[in-house]
This record gives structure tokens, C-alpha cells and sequence, in this order.
């Protein structure tokens, strides 16, 4: 389905409809996410076609990635000369950012040949922890008021005297998966930062399922991939979506019955909050 930004619902983020500068504050995610100096200038495109047609839906992170101070600080979280992290529009989970290389020949490569290049690699993990430490502030600001594991810890801060030293809450940042769809169905590399919940309105059918909960995504701990590893196989890939749904918390499987994984999920997530 065409978004008004010319996406697909399909997991890239759409453009806002008016640009706003980047020290916009939304909401407290926006307002710890947005950036608090200048960076330098965005990469200029060099290529000339199928990637760079602004009118292909499959291009839509491109401008993110070319022009970033355009979008609202809710939209582009995060950039600087090397990535750009942004909201992504059509979420699957409670918490959904992509991170996008600015690197004008890498973003243009299949992730899994542009990943094997470990200095590259090396730059992505890096941007990815502080991606995900920014996702797991968000998320605790979501779900902490309703986990048990929160509960000493939030009572201690809106206490009258709070302790030196908080009670140890509940560690957010592992509720994240990292990692890429090796056969995306956007042009440009884009990483996958998602709370593993599964819970959200856009989670429509089986391919959205599927795609992140099988080895269609590929942890980015996973990489650099063995030659010879199935997972560079796109046939192999497709096949992971069509499989029978399986409930990413208690392994429960659904065949291909959608609106039962669908209330399971509901049920899954309400626990899950309550962690």
C-alpha cells in the first residue's frame, strides 16, 4: 500500500508532510534523541538510475539519507556523516528504528555483501549500540510503568528522598533484535532495530511475522557470513516466509492461522510488559 510519502507498507519510514528543524521537540523521545549540534554536511549522490529515481518506492530512505535535516527530530532521530537513524513509519514492534549507512557505494550493496567488509562492520556495530541504548530508553518510557522489574526502582525516583545509588531496573536494551532482511525489500542497506514484542496495528500478514522471525533477518552478530552459509541464499530466504507461524515467546505454533498468532501475540505482549 502506498504511503503519501511514496513508500510501500512494507517497513521504510515516511517523509513528514512539513520539515521541521531537527531541535523540534515532540515528545521526551524526540526531545533525548534530538541532535545537539551541527553535523557535517549530508553525502551527495553520485549514482544515476534505478537508486537514485526518486519516483521508485523501493528508493524511499534515500532521502533520509541524502538530505536528513528536512525531516522532524521525531522522524530522523539521530544522523551524522556516517548513519542516519530513523522512526520507522510502518512499525512491526512497540519500539522500530532503522539505522541507514551513508556510505554511497555500501548503501547501494546487498547487506550481506556490503556487511562483509569488517571495517564497515565495525562502524555499524558501533552506530547500532547507540541506536539501541536510544530504542531502550524509549521502550522502558513505554512499558516501565507497567514491568514488575521497574517497580522498586521507578518508586525510588519519585520518592521525596531518592537514594544515592537507584535499585537496578530492568535492562531494556535486551529486548532489542539487531540485525537486516537479506532479501529487503527496500533499495537501500538499512539495519532493524525492533523490540522483540511483535506488537503493533502495522503487523499484517505473514510476511511481516515471517521476516522477523525466522532466518529471513539476520542478527548483525551474525556477520561477517561464511561463504557458504545458506542464509546468502535468496532462494532460501523466501522460503523463511511462508513458513508456519511460530510465537517468537513461547514457541507455540499457529500454522498459517494469522488472526489466532494475532490474539496470541496481544496476549504475549501484555506478559511480556509485565516482565
Amino acid at each position: 500500500m502506498a504511503s503519501k510519502a511514496g513508500g510501500i507498507d512494507d517497513g521504510q519510514p515516511e517523509e513528514a508532510s512539513k520539515p521541521s528543524t531537527l531541535a523540534t521537540k515532540r515528545n521526551a523521545f524526540a526531545e533525548l534523541m534530538s541532535p545537539k549540534h551541527k553535523h557535517p554536511k549530508p553525502h551527495e549522490s553520485k549514482h544515476i538510475g534505478k537508486l537514485s529515481n526518486p519516483n521508485d518506492p523501493r528508493n524511499g530512505l534515500l532521502a533520509y539519507i541524502l538530505e536528513p535535516t528536512k525531516f522532524s527530530s521525531d522522524i530522523v532521530i539521530l544522523y551524522n556523516d556516517k548513519t542516519v537513524l530513523v522512526r520507522d513509519a510502518f512499525p512491526k514492534a512497540t519500539v522500530h528504528l532503522l539505522l541507514l549507512p551513508r556510505d554511497p557505494v555500501k548503501r547501494e550493496l546487498n547487506p550481506r555483501d556490503a556487511l562483509d567488509d569488517q571495517e564497515f562492520l565495525d562502524m555499524v556495530r558501533t552506530e547500532a549500540t547507540t541506536a539501541v541504548k536510544l530504542a531502550a530508553s524509549e521502550l522502558s518510557r513505554l512499558i516501565g510503568p507497567y514491568s514488575e522489574s521497574c517497580k522498586a526502582r521507578n518508586a525510588a525516583m519519585e520518592s521525596e528522598n531518592p537514594p544515592d545509588e537507584l535499585p537496578p531496573g530492568r535492562d531494556f536494551s535486551k529486548e532489542f533484535k539487531v540485525g537486516i532482511h537479506a532479501h529487503p525489500s527496500m533499495n537501500h542497506l538499512h539495519i532493524h532495530i525492533i523490540s522483540r514484542d511483535m506488537h503493533s496495528a502495522r503487523l499484517k500478514h505473514r510476511k511481516h511475522y515471517n521476516s522477523f522471525n525466522t532466518d529471513f533477518f539476520i542478527p548483525l552478530e551474525d556477520f561477517p557470513l561464511a561463504r557458504d552459509d545458506v542464509r546468502r541464499q535468496t532462494s532460501y530466504q523466501n522460503a523463511n516466509l511462508t513458513k508456519e507461524y511460530k510465537c517468537w515467546r513461547c514457541g507455540k505454533m499457529f500454522g498459517n492461522k494469522f488472526t489466532q498468532l494475532k490474539a496470541h501475540l496481544e496476549e504475549e505482549f501484555n506478559a511480556w510488559r509485565k516482565e
